[in-house]
């Protein structure tokens, strides 16, 4: 019997986060702390998250969590939600991946212990018959070699797979059904180039959806063959960004989940995102189904820049 829809693989680390009040200080400046939470990090397991809090039956897997008091913090936080974490025992000797968030408005300053993951190859490697059963896959790239494995087991089982941030010529793009690619990775990858010729490459690299989110700017969504369609976000009071590209892509994997067409998946994924956006901490505080819904039929869209 299938225990889960969504296969979610990728990283998984313990974060605490910090609630700036007003704009984040310069150097040597001084901000008030409004609020202290312990939450989780990396981009499959926020995005697990908020799937879960939509209904969805998740199961998470990626690097290895130590038997420490982060690792445990972790576990529990994920078990809470309904996520099933048979594939992250608590190992001796491990060091749990940790972050520390500071948001601030409509900003957030990372920092974290990521590297040593790539060092160590301190990562299961993704197992076949959990992406069977799966509907959907959830893929985070940050493990470039399970993460194409994931991507072709996955393809030839005819599950789709949706992903974030890896550039037009990853081989893991001839997979995938659906990318979303964020405002920050196209600057740091692709700064002072023409943004409409990079997403022209993304679509001749993939059959699938090409998604490219800008924050409070229109989204930008085709498949290779169509027109370009934009999509104005939600006019919401940003309280914390933490999360809102995971936020997003979990939008997009509960529509492929449910079967809908782009236009439906796009909306409903810059609803939850928009809904997130305004709550501290917005993942661990990510809105259901219904409340998804409702806030889509009543809230304001931004106007069109002119």
């Amino acid at each position: 019997m299938t225990t889960h829809e969504v296969y979610s693989y990728g990283v998984v680390s313990h974060s605490t986060l910090y609630g700036i009040q007003g704009t984040f200080p310069a150097p040597e400046g001084y901000a008030e702390i409004d609020d202290v939470r312990r939450m989780t990090g990396g981009e499959a397991t926020n995005s697990s998250i908020v799937l879960s809090r939509l209904g969805a039956k998740v199961k998470l897997d990626g690097n290895w969590l130590g038997d420490d008091d982060n690792g445990k913090c972790t576990k529990a936080l994920l078990t809470d939600f309904g996520i099933d974490t048979d594939r992250l025992p608590l190992k001796n000797g491990i060091k749990t991946v940790r972050e520390v968030v500071f948001a601030a408005e409509d900003t957030r300053t990372i920092f974290g212990t990521y590297v040593h993951l790539l060092e160590d190859r301190a990562w299961n490697m993704p197992n076949e018959d959990d992406i069977h059963q799966a509907s959907v896959v959830c893929l985070d790239p940050f493990f470039a070699e399970p993460a194409l494995q994931v991507a072709r087991i996955a393809f030839e089982a005819d599950v789709p797979i949706i992903t974030v941030d890896c550039a037009y010529d990853d081989p893991l793009l001839q997979h995938v059904s659906a990318i979303v690619v964020a405002e920050s990775f196209l600057h740091e990858r692709y700064g002072g180039e023409d943004l409409r010729a990079v997403f022209e490459k993304y679509l001749a690299a993939t059959s699938g959806l090409v998604i490219f989110s800008f924050g409070d700017k229109p989204v930008w969504y085709a498949r290779s063959g169509e027109a370009v369609k934009e999509s104005q976000p939600f006019r919401i009071e940003a309280v914390d960004t933490t999360g809102g590209g995971d936020s997003f892509r979990a939008g997009i994997a509960y529509g492929f989940l449910k079967g809908w067409d782009d236009d439906e998946m796009v909306q409903f994924a810059a609803a939850v995102a928009a809904i997130n956006c305004t709550r501290f901490p917005g993942v661990t505080e990510s809105p259901g189904y219904d409340e998804v819904r409702d806030f889509m039929s009543t809230a304001a869209k931004a106007p069109c820049d002119d």
